[in-house]
């Protein structure tokens, strides 16, 4: 399993330490994009940490994740390192995809992270693509694609449903269900009282979740990859969670009101899992203090580890781009790189 399995002490520990983690990174993120620091468009997690907490701890080391837009807090849980995901976001040489995905494209496929992804219900044909590789090798492993309520009405995301759920293919497909796509209510979105309610129509199991609660999430999550690595097939997970921040920073949000937002935020999944750690006598305030402390200083050194690292070199706009040599692409970068080395910016 995970270095932080909810089935101990030290996971549960570790599990917080990881939302607080998730959550400076970007509360950081969006301070700094405010400021015009980082280019491009940033869509943060606040708010709904314990869902992809919860689901990577249900998960081994070795299992696939394939994530939204919004996957800075899939990264994290997934434990991806945050110096390398603000390089990413600041376009560095050094960062997961050296520079060229920024926040919404990052990925480290080692690490069983398949990346983040700006195509709205991209994650659930990625993790029936991962599942059916598990499948057709024989290995102990499941794939989890990520979703947000919006993206329940994609094509694509049934197809792939479909396709695993009719060759019993080991996936798990977790909706994000913020209570809005974009700026629109999900009431508006769905002819449904449940997103999981959607399963039925694949005959596969369906079970909607307190988003809210790393440990419902956990639970749900270990259940379903216990079912897919015993053959029975994909589970739909539907966790009801929700977006403090909105849809991408620079929403102006006049869909909704902040008292709205405030009675969500009473429900804070990491405020409320700390408490309960220290009911069980697992935790302490003074150490909570402590945990939030190195968690922000973990994000300030990432932040100061980006701003310092190099900039991309021009010419390396043309790699990673064919598995093969590219005669074209070839010349592009030689050009690139005589313009650059010759002064010519």
């Amino acid at each position: 399993m995970s270095d932080y399995t909810l089935d101990s002490a030290e996971g549960r520990v570790e599990a917080l330490r990881r939302m607080l983690t998730i959550r400076s990174f970007d509360e950081t993120a969006g301070e700094r994009f405010a400021d015009g620091e980082i280019p491009g468009f940033v869509h943060l997690y606040v708010g709904e940490e314990a869902v992809g907490v919860g689901t990577c701890a249900a998960l081994n080391d070795d299992d696939y994740i394939a994530s939204t837009h919004r996957g800075h807090g899939h990264c994290i849980a997934k434990g991806l390192n945050p110096k390398y995901m603000m390089a990413e976001l600041y376009g560095k040489a050094d960062g997961y995809c050296n520079g060229k995905g920024g926040s919404m494209h990052i990925a480290d496929v080692d690490a069983g992270m398949l990346g983040a992804n700006g195509i709205v219900g991209a994650g659930p044909p990625m993790a029936t693509g991962a599942a059916l590789s598990i499948d057709y090798q024989g290995r102990d492993q499941v794939a989890v694609g990520f979703l947000g309520d919006g993206a329940v009405a994609q094509g694509q995301v049934h197809e792939a449903v479909n396709l695993a759920s009719t060759w019993n293919l080991p996936a798990i497909f977790v909706i994000e269900n913020n209570r809005y796509g974009e700026g629109t209510p999900v009431e508006q979105q769905h002819n449904v009282d449940n997103l999981s309610d959607t399963a039925a129509a694949h005959g596969i199991p369906g079970v909607t979740v307190d988003g809210m609660d790393v440990t419902a999430v956990a639970e749900a999550v270990e259940e379903a990859r216990k079912r897919a690595r015993a053959g029975d097939g994909p589970t739909m997970i539907e966790a009801e969670t929700y977006r403090y921040r909105g849809h991408y920073e620079g929403d102006e949000q006049v869909y909704r009101d902040e008292d709205e937002v405030e009675r969500w935020r009473e429900q804070d999944p990491i405020a409320s899992f700390k408490e309960r750690l220290i009911d069980r006598g697992e935790l302490t305030e003074a150490v909570f203090e402590e945990m939030q402390a190195e968690a922000q200083a973990t994000i300030e050194n990432a932040l100061a580890y980006a701003k310092e690292a190099d900039d991309p070199h021009p010419s390396e706009a043309y790699e990673d781009m064919f598995g093969d040599s590219v005669p074209e692409i070839e010349r592009f970068a030689q050009q690139a790189t005589a313009r650059t080395d010759g002064g010519d910016h």
